[in-house]
């Protein structure tokens, strides 16, 4: 009796750990409002945020808000495309497409966008102090 309660542990634990996920390796990439000069290929540039309406921290909302970039993109310094982003829920997979264009290929797959700081209750955010942040798996 017990070794086949034995034997039935060993085979749910291996089990269990047969169906564990493996955990994704999430890099980053940083967005700033400033150009380097003299870079080859794209480089994509934060030159402001025009709107900034979620909902602070510390604040219970109805709807949860949006936040619209502007970027700029540079290839070879020089200017090729300013466009303006919507960044809310339903234009995830858009903003996903249109930012692994510029990207290289090591970081298209694009797990997440997002603009920081997030708005806190009572506070103003410097827009100097806005950038964005591209989590692509590894």
């Amino acid at each position: 009796m017990k070794k086949s309660v034995y034997l039935l542990f060993m085979i749910i634990s291996s089990l269990a750990l047969a169906q564990s996920p493996k955990p994704e390796k999430v890099k980053y990439v940083i967005i700033k409002q400033k150009v380097c000069p003299n870079q080859k290929g794209f480089q994509l540039v934060l030159k402001a945020i025009a709107t900034d309406s979620r909902c602070p921290e510390g604040v219970t909302c109805i709807w949860a808000g949006e936040v619209s970039a502007v970027i700029l993109v540079y290839k070879d310094s020089k200017l090729i495309e300013e466009a303006t982003l919507v960044f809310l829920m339903k234009n995830e997979e858009y903003n996903k497409k249109w930012f692994s264009n510029y990207l290289p290929e090591k970081q298209k797959k694009i797990k997440s966008i997002v603009v920081v700081p997030y708005p806190k209750e009572g506070s103003k955010i410097n827009p100097e102090e806005y950038y964005m942040r591209i989590g692509y798996l590894k």
